[in-house]
């Protein structure tokens, strides 16, 4: 930061900004968590030697305050593989089922705002594809803020919900699914490129929610990765142009984290058509009838407070992932 002309790039030297931002933060995290290691062990020797127990009760809680804090780092500590501490690309697919589905689907994206804003991050809806009765069709959203990705990696997969339909008028029991799909903003100097006969662009008319979310012009791009099958949309810039950017840098992001985990050398290498979410791969059920409960089928973490997690409470079952992953690691 100290090099001449560090700031003539202003997109750039914000990175660095909060780049360093966030290490700082995590080494006065690490003293602080030491400081109070330190005074619990003077504490401790102090009781001892005044041979005095009317003080255990305080000493007890700043134990469990220290291992509050201590867990939190380890948590920290286990997003450390290469996109963990990128912002994230966050989709949001109903599945089959219409109505009931879309519902689903709008209330996970309800609940993945509600995660978003309690972690101080931000969010912009690239695309958003409603429908006339109810719910959402997609939903696609930017997630910025540090390790926002190293989280939000662990809800890739297929969402089941078990209720009692509002929609249905004999209020029979429904099962429902909705696909989420993650993926990490990449940068722009990453080694990939896209060959233009290789992809379908369409321009479409913006179907969303208007006002805030999106415009009513027919700017939005629709981008069609032809060897993989993958599909990209963005409708919330005001021109074609940037909404083609925005989602070729989507594309690049998906094709991308492909090539990583199937460890090719190419994107050429990556052939056949792409099934962003195997509908077998189901995740987590949320049940709200015959009982309560949320359960996650990797970790078998589960909690019946459902509406506590409804609300954007996902911390336990992030860690719990994050945690499996760093035993099979």
């Amino acid at each position: 930061m100290q090099e001449p002309g560090f700031w003539n790039d202003q997109e750039k030297a914000q990175k660095v900004s909060q780049k360093l931002k966030h290490n700082t933060n995590r080494i006065e995290e690490f003293n602080k968590l030491k400081q109070q290691v330190e005074d619990i062990e003077l504490f401790i020797e102090l009781i001892k030697e005044e041979d005095d127990e009317s003080h255990v009760p305080e000493l007890l809680k700043n134990m469990d305050e220290a291992e509050e804090q201590l867990e939190s780092a380890r948590i920290v500590a286990l997003l450390s593989e290469e996109y963990d501490g990128n912002n994230a690309i966050l989709s949001i697919h109903a599945g089959a089922g219409g109505t009931e589905a879309q519902d689903w689907a709008d209330m996970l994206f309800r609940m993945y705002t509600r995660w978003i804003e309690s972690k101080g991050y931000s969010m912009e809806i690239y695309d958003i594809q409603t429908d006339t009765e109810a719910g959402i069709k997609s939903v696609t959203v930017f997630v910025e803020g540090q390790n926002s990705y190293g989280y939000l990696k662990s809800e890739k997969g297929v969402h089941r919900l078990v209720r009692i339909s509002p929609f249905d008028s004999s209020n029979r029991r429904h099962t429902s699914f909705a696909s989420v799909d993650v993926t990490p903003e990449i940068e722009d100097d990453e080694d990939i490129e896209i060959n233009e006969d290789d992809i379908k662009i369409d321009t479409y008319r913006s179907s969303g929610a208007g006002g805030q979310h999106v415009n009513t012009t027919d700017s939005a791009i629709r981008i069609t990765h032809i060897p993989t099958g993958i599909v990209v949309s963005c409708q919330n810039q005001r021109s074609q142009h940037s909404n083609k950017e925005t989602a070729m840098n989507m594309l690049k992001s998906k094709l991308l984290e492909i090539k990583r985990l199937e460890n090719k050398e190419k994107i050429e290498d990556i052939q056949g058509k792409y099934n962003q979410i195997a509908w077998g791969s189901q995740i987590r059920s949320y049940v709200f009838h015959p009982y309560s409960m949320v359960k996650d089928h990797r970790t078998d973490a589960e909690t019946s407070n459902v509406q506590s997690v409804m609300d954007g409470n996902l911390d336990m079952f992030m860690n719990e992932y994050l945690k499996m992953k760093s035993r099979e690691r």
